[in-house]
Order: C-alpha cells, then sequence, then structure tokens
C-alpha cells in the first residue's frame, strides 16, 4: 500500500524499498500471507506517535472501580451503624464499590437472621445513594457479605433536588 492507502499491487522488495524512498517514508512490513510479506508505505514515527495517542485516550476514558469494606457485627450500636454509613456513602459517591461484611463470632454463628437484619438497617440508611449488585451470601459460616454501589439515578435525583432547595432557600433570604 502507498502512503494515501491506495494499493500498488505486487513488486519487488527492491522495487517497494526504491518506491519508499522516493516518498521520504519508511516501508513497514505490516502482514506474511502463505510466506508473502504484505507491507505498507508509511511514515513510522507518526505511526507510532498516533498509536500512543490513541492507547493514552483509551486509558483516560478506562474507569477503575476500587472495592472497599465495611465490616459490622450483629450487635453493633445504632450510632457505630450510622458512623459506618456515612463513611459508606463517601466511598461510593467516589465511585468505589463498598463490600458490607457481617463477622459472627462463635456463638453468633447460629443467628445469621441478626446479620440479614443488620445489612437491611445499613442499606435504609445509604439507599438514597447505594443500590445492591450482589445480594447478601454467607461465606464460611462466619461472613454474612453484600456488594452495593453507586446508583447513578438516585444520585442524580438526590443533586437535583439539592439545587433546588438551595435555590429555594436563596430566594427566602434574598426576600428579607
Amino acid at each position: 500500500m502507498g502512503p494515501e492507502g491506495e494499493k500498488l499491487g505486487v513488486m519487488t522488495k527492491e522495487e517497494a524499498i526504491s518506491k519508499a524512498s522516493e516518498e521520504k517514508m519508511d516501508l513497514v512490513l505490516i502482514a506474511l500471507d502463505e510466506n508473502r510479506p504484505i507491507t505498507r508505505i508509511m511514515d513510522y514515527g507518526k505511526f507510532k506517535y498516533d498509536k500512543k495517542k490513541k492507547q493514552k485516550l483509551n486509558k483516560e476514558k478506562q474507569t477503575v472501580t476500587v472495592n472497599r469494606e465495611i465490616r459490622l457485627t450483629p450487635l453493633i450500636g445504632e450510632h457505630d451503624l450510622k458512623t459506618k454509613a456515612k463513611k459508606a456513602k463517601e466511598f461510593i459517591l467516589d465511585g468505589n464499590r463498598v463490600k458490607v461484611s457481617v463477622k459472627f463470632r462463635g456463638r453468633e454463628r447460629t443467628r445469621t437472621d441478626l446479620g440479614d437484619e443488620i445489612l437491611n438497617k445499613f442499606f435504609a440508611l445509604v439507599e438514597d445513594v447505594a443500590k445492591i449488585t450482589k445480594a447478601p451470601t454467607l461465606q464460611n459460616d462466619r461472613f454474612l457479605d453484600m456488594f452495593i454501589e453507586k446508583d447513578k439515578k438516585k444520585v442524580d435525583a438526590l443533586k437535583k433536588s439539592e439545587t433546588l432547595n438551595d435555590k429555594g432557600e436563596k430566594d427566602a433570604k434574598d426576600e428579607n
């Protein structure tokens, strides 16, 4: 192929090299098809630069989700639960996935229903910004795990209502 992408046809190696030097470009081997080389005349430096630029763009578009973990116990206090829910909300709003684990110790293992109850209370505290991506499951009889992530629809609705409230407060201040 030539520099503009047109096909030049079959030619010898020497002809291809001379054609590339006439164009002041490089002869690049693209592939071997049944032991016949397929080459292209191009500016190899520009090709490498464009390839690197595309990779950088793709990397910027890529999102990385970080997994965070919040550990609870079946007999956690109400205030402690609210504190942990507040921290989980921060993680979720930062775009992280949160694993909420209830750890059972000793005889607590027989009362997994307490763990379900705690997870439901916890989710009720964060449900305005989160959704459950993996329902609670029991791991090794010791941990009850649930995964929650940011729910974009709920967060957008929350932000919209906050901006409306802020405008209403400003209007009330302006009237006074």
